[in-house]
């Protein structure tokens, strides 16, 4: 599975409150109305930045620490987003990212630059940053994680094969 596409670049310690505001949390149901407000306490031009199918989010440690708000990585996939790298995720924020089928990789990003291009090869391992031709390897996901991100995440997979098969 190989993505691509230009990073948008946030910082340390970005809690699931920063990727979308408690606020509207029970305001706005639809997600692709709450996606328009994605980052805006960090950053309110956030969601100009975003060019659907074609943005890498890129954080530092600790992404999605906080609450176990399963909107947060819903609202980054409804936005357009394609894939989270950080140097580490919160592990609720992890597993529900996989869960609704957004591909997280972990590597440590202080190298990458905003609107730096990404190819990422999840089957091979591999972050290119085509801005800058470098690369770097990452672990590479299991055949079944993979399985899951193309299906949109475990519920769809269970959908489809009415059982998950390990």
């Amino acid at each position: 599975m190989k993505l691509s596409g230009k990073a948008v670049k946030l910082g340390d310690n970005i809690n699931t409150d920063f990727i979308i505001s408690g606020r509207y949390k029970f305001a706005i149901t639809d997600m692709k109305e709450l996606a328009k407000h994605i980052m805006e306490d960090i950053d309110p031009e956030f969601p100009k930045k975003i060019v659907p199918g074609k943005t890498v989010l890129v954080a530092g440690n600790n992404f999605g620490m906080g609450s176990s708000r399963e909107q947060a990585p819903l609202v980054i996939k409804e936005s357009g987003i394609i894939a989270c790298v950080a140097t580490s995720f919160a592990r609720i924020f992890y597993r529900n990212a996989f869960n609704i089928g957004l591909p997280l990789i972990e590597l440590d990003t202080v190298k990458i630059d905003e609107q730096d291009e990404l190819e990422i090869d999840l089957d091979h391992g591999v972050v290119k940053d085509l801005t800058k031709n470098k690369e770097y390897k990452i672990k590479p996901l299991p055949p079944f994680m993979q399985e899951l991100l193309k299906e949109g995440g475990v519920v769809n997979y269970i959908k489809k094969y009415k059982e998950l098969k390990v």
